[in-house]
């Protein structure tokens, strides 16, 4: 077994609500990660799944202190990053990176691509002069760029390009931890392909460890070695990508997995489709008990009151939800049909037709 690398415990991440021009005052807070823990082993590629607005960046920048959590524990290797001050902190970034999901916009327009692979270099003054010129064209070679286009700039470039870029800088210092911030949503299919070989190559070449963020469920699948889901800032179930996949057991995780087409005419034709009714609640106003209570269909009055607990139910296959303790009810509700909390075993509520259904992004 590899050893554990990076294990993060009860971090929250909650961002101010002020009002008032002059004199401001705190009214409220997005509690955009509300107590997550987790570890990630040794050269182990970890994905992160949900729906939009969960929380999956904010929990990726926090890791590496580009967001300062508001509380909990961030252990790197034996150091708690989160108790560090900038100082100490700054000669761990090399070791800390990260991709950007925008390939454009993470990239500075003004300054050439040698300058920007380069820029990392210089901060934490591992080459200079010649050595840096001759290091950035080594990089641009490893992730597939031409080194003659190291005096272009970012525009010159297309998406894939762009992201190839940002690969490149981020493995510039030797890293050992890379967040992978959606770093194929803004690509093409074909692109997506390449740069998630990339990826697994640069893995195995240079011992990298991944938090992999996405929304597409196939890529999370075909890179990661462990999946983790993610609602509303809490984590709802953990597990290797083949058994999640395979055997879900948090609904939401069910759902997900619905929205994921098969290659197959015949099984996808013959699959129904679970739809979640209504919104994402806000996180500046989260559900009491589950926070996922309110779209669940098996969900009861105990989802409402108790906050159920990250509980281990498998070889390495963890699960937040009361279902765990109270599996018959999962037979006696069709989550396809169900519409949500307030319903009884077996029967079927009539949604109101002017609620709106939310389709998961898979």
């Amino acid at each position: 077994m590899a050893d554990e690398l990076l294990r993060v415990e009860n971090l929250k991440k909650h961002f101010p609500v002020y009002e008032g021009a002059i004199f401001r005052k705190e009214v409220d807070r997005v509690k955009a990660v509300d107590g997550v823990s987790f570890e990630i082993e040794e050269e182990e590629t970890l994905g992160l799944v949900g729906e939009s607005g969960c929380g999956k960046s904010t929990l990726g920048r926090s890791i590496i202190q580009l967001h300062r959590p508001t509380s909990g524990r961030v252990n790197f290797d034996g150091v708690d990053l989160a108790a560090l001050d900038d100082d100490d902190l700054h000669p761990l970034r090399r070791d800390l990176q990260m991709i950007f999901q925008d390939p454009f916009a993470s990239l500075n327009p003004r300054m050439t691509v040698g300058s920007i692979i380069g820029e990392p270099l210089k901060v934490h003054d591992m080459a200079s002069g010649d050595g840096l010129q001759r290091r950035v064209q080594e990089l641009m070679d490893i992730v597939g760029l031409d080194p003659r286009y190291i005096r272009r700039y970012p525009h010159e470039f297309s998406g894939g390009q762009r992201q190839r870029i940002g690969i490149a800088r981020a493995i510039a210092c030797n890293p050992r931890f890379i967040v992978c911030d959606e770093p194929v949503s803004a690509l093409d299919v074909s692109i997506q392909a390449q740069i998630l070989n990339l990826l697994d190559d640069l893995q195995d070449e240079f011992g990298l460890t991944y938090l992999f963020i996405a929304h597409d469920l196939a890529a999370v699948r075909h890179i990661s070695d462990r999946v983790a889901v993610m609602y509303l800032g809490h984590l709802a179930e953990i597990a290797d990508s083949e058994t999640l996949y395979r055997n879900p057991l948090h609904p939401y995780t069910e759902a997900l997995n619905s929205a994921v087409p098969i290659p197959d005419p015949e099984i996808e034709s013959g699959r129904e489709r679970i739809v979640l009714e209504g919104n994402v609640p806000s996180p500046m106003d989260p559900p009491s008990g589950c926070v996922f209570h309110t779209r669940c269909p098996y969900a009861w009055d105990k989802c409402a009151k108790e906050t159920p607990e990250l509980q281990e139910v498998g070889d390495d296959h963890k699960v937040a939800c009361h279902l765990i303790d109270e599996p018959e009810r999962r037979e006696e509700v069709d989550p396809a049909k169900s519409t949500g909390f307030g319903n009884e075993p077996g029967e079927v509520e009539a949604s109101d037709d002017d609620a709106e259904d939310v389709e998961l992004e898979a």
